[in-house]
């Protein structure tokens, strides 16, 4: 057996080592776990150095790529078990990764240290159409999971605009939001139970399919937005909802925002839990995208604010009430222009203004994202605010405003046209997250902490709460290897 050696610091440790006897000792380790375990491994399961894919460097926060010492890309629990258990042997760090779509670094790999990565972890193993449940891999993107539940005559209402390259599993470990979160819940409202592989490479088996199972501690919830750090998640249970018989959706132009949050109000009144989308844009958001992507602006006149609206409908051949419920809402004032759309292909023009947001930084170069929660009636002060504040350092900055202000969860992107590649990210970081402390706000609404939010982590965290998760963090991972230098540290 090789030697487990202490690891304090696992990533500055594994670094000083030397690459090939750290490679030898991980083949080492995997090969005795695979004779304790009385089965061979695939061949493939680890790639080392430069046969590593170029795409398992580094995730979309567009940090510095780092080679890690090796790739594990499992087919099945047990491998993932098997590969922990191998790095806890031979002492190395693991990162977990799934679509490497997330903005926080939470996936970056470690030099010196393992990437473990799901992407071959796929599929939907069972849907039950009479319990509306689903148990999926960890690895299945989200788009499939979606179809799964639709061929099943269901709706898994959880939805991204990476929906066609994130994973499940990654989706349940940041406690992604998205465009549904009014309605339905985070990530965490969808899960009823999940599988994982912790540290050592114990797998815990806490498939519940259960609405109701007051059984003690809830352990789920342990690894639910915990970003691979106290384990890695193989499989989910996740829970399914009733398919819309419709989705109604329009855009709508606001004066104010006094008319944008009286609208929301309005929405809730009459729809109630139909009301399943509600996304407001500033208009320097709307005409930065129009103008940038070149899209055809949907008014012909300028407004202050705009709201993506989507009502579901559930009564077979019920006639849609957003058309009239909009002409008393603008009759009110609160609506200045509406368009309601007619086809899909409608509701999907104005979706795009909203989700081509990701592909910006292709077109305006380096910029820095924001994810923040704040309370929906502070969150307009807060923008004029923040972008004083960094404005006042960069003159020319772009700062763009947009969210999901039905859930609290504002977006805001930020870019000094000035610095070029080297945008003052630091600079932009301390002028945001100071203001979305004075505003009472949440540093991270659905992107998670990362590397990148861990300094600001007290910001929106209290002492206590931060040394409750260090205690976790040592109680299941006691030599920090599990994605190490994410969210916490857990020596304080």
């Amino acid at each position: 057996m090789t030697e487990t050696r202490s690891l304090d610091r696992p990533s500055e440790a594994v670094q000083a080592a030397d690459a090939a006897d750290a490679a030898e000792a991980l083949r080492a380790a995997l090969a005795a776990e695979a004779e304790a375990r009385g089965g061979a491994l695939p061949a493939d399961l680890l790639v080392f150095g430069a046969d590593i894919p170029e795409r398992n460097l580094q995730d979309w926060s567009r940090q510095p790529p780092v080679r890690p010492l090796a790739l594990a890309r499992p087919r099945s629990t047990a491998e993932v078990s098997a590969v922990l258990a191998a790095c806890a042997r031979a002492g190395l760090a693991v990162v977990p990764q799934g679509g490497l779509t997330g903005l926080v670094r939470g996936a970056h790999p470690v030099a010196g240290g393992v990437a473990l990565s799901m992407e071959r972890l796929t599929g939907v193993e069972e849907v039950d159409r009479e319990g509306a449940t689903m148990i999926v891999r960890a690895g299945t993107p989200l788009h499939e999971v979606q179809a799964a539940a639709e061929a099943a005559g269901l709706f898994f209402p959880l939805d991204l605009g990476s929906r066609g390259s994130c994973s499940i599993g990654g989706n349940v470990s940041t406690n992604a939001g998205g465009n549904r979160v009014i309605r339905y819940g985070t990530a965490r409202d969808q899960v009823l139970g999940l599988e994982v592989a912790l540290p050592d490479g114990t797998v815990v088996n806490a498939l519940n399919r259960l609405v109701k199972n007051n059984t003690g501690y809830d352990i789920k919830h342990l690894f639910i937005g915990a970003e691979g750090t106290l384990g890695a998640i193989t499989r989910v249970a996740l829970r399914l909802q009733p398919r819309p018989a419709a989705l109604d959706v329009a855009l709508c132009a606001l004066p104010d925002y006094a008319a944008l949050l009286s609208l929301l109000a309005g929405l809730r009144a009459r729809f109630g839990p139909g009301l399943t989308s509600f996304e407001a844009m500033w208009d320097e958001y709307l005409d930065t995208i129009t103008s940038t992507f070149e899209l055809r602006r949907p008014f012909a006149a300028a407004h202050r604010f705009y709201a993506i609206v989507e009502i579901s409908r559930f009564g077979a051949g019920e006639d849609s009430r957003l058309p009239d419920a909009l002409g008393e809402l603008m009759e009110e004032g609160l609506i200045e222009d509406a368009l309601i759309a007619q086809t899909e292909r409608e509701a999907a023009e104005f979706w795009k203004i909203r989700e081509i947001v990701g592909e910006l930084r292709q077109k305006a170069g380096p910029l820095v994202s924001y994810d923040i929660g704040l309370p929906a009636g502070v969150t307009d002060r807060f923008v004029e605010t923040s972008a004083a504040r960094v404005r006042a350092q960069w003159p020319d900055a772009m700062h763009l405003a947009y969210g999901h202000l039905g859930d609290n969860n504002l977006h805001l992107i930020v870019r000094s046209a000035a610095c070029g590649a080297a945008q003052p990210r630091d600079g932009f970081d301390r002028a945001i997250y100071d203001t979305v402390r004075e505003f009472g706000g949440s540093i991270s609404a659905e992107h998670g902490i990362g590397t990148t939010k861990r300094p600001y982590l007290a910001h929106s965290r209290s002492p206590e709460e931060i040394a409750v998760m260090r205690l976790v963090k040592r109680a299941l991972d006691p030599q920090g290897r599990m994605n190490p230098g994410k969210v916490v540290d857990p020596e304080g």
